[in-house]
């Protein structure tokens, strides 16, 4: 693909993960421009990040579900994004608003699904006692954490892990792998056949 990837990146907390694109974008890494940054939190730091880097940005305040989603599908349409970024976006999206942009939304999710889903995915793993998680970048669909899986990065469990600790190392393969996820997907590698996605070594005529 020779054109830029245009990327829409839902935020609602500190944007570590919008930042590892913006660097990559600037290190020339990653073919790819985000066209807009859109919150549900007025006062989140990622805001901030993308106002640093001259990225338009939009805040959507919180409200009835379908009202809330018609104005985030509007800003995404009206800035023709090509691909949905959810870092660290911490709503559920409906299953109407997924079919709206079918396999062009993709989640960072930190753990190795389909273990430990949901909110708080770290203290699951350290409750649960398991010696590896990680995290995964995947599409979205109607399930929570549920779609198909594009890449996973595996991190060890250490004995004097806390949530803290173990969630700043699942943060660093983040930021690889989510970065990773675009450029494939920005590259028309990524094919998906039912659950499994395939990632095609030359590029495929249409990304899926």
């Amino acid at each position: 693909m020779n054109k830029k990837l245009r990327l829409g990146v839902l935020v609602s907390g500190r944007g570590t993960n919008l930042q590892a694109i913006i660097d990559s974008i600037n290190e020339g890494k990653l073919l790819a421009e985000i066209v807009i940054v859109i919150s549900d939190n007025p006062k989140a730091m990622a805001l901030e990040r993308a106002k640093i880097a001259n990225i338009p940005t939009a805040y959507v305040k919180p409200g009835k579900k379908s009202e809330f989603e018609r104005e985030i599908i509007r800003i995404l349409e009206e800035n023709k994004v090509n691909l949905i970024v959810l870092a660290g976006f911490m709503r559920i999206l409906s299953a109407d608003f997924v079919s709206r942009f079918p396999l062009r939304i993709i989640n960072i999710h930190p753990s190795l699904l389909p273990s430990f889903p949901g909110l708080e995915a770290q203290r699951q793993a350290l409750e649960y006692g398991v010696k590896i998680t990680g995290c995964t970048v995947h599409f979205v669909n109607e399930i929570v954490d549920g779609g198909p899986i594009i890449l996973q990065e595996a991190v060890p469990v250490y004995d004097d892990d806390t949530v803290e600790s173990l969630s700043a190392r699942i943060l660093e393969k983040e930021h690889k792998i989510l970065v990773e996820a675009i450029r494939l997907f920005g590259e028309n590698r990524l094919k998906v056949v039912g659950r499994r996605v395939f990632i095609d070594k030359e590029g495929i005529d249409q990304c899926l």
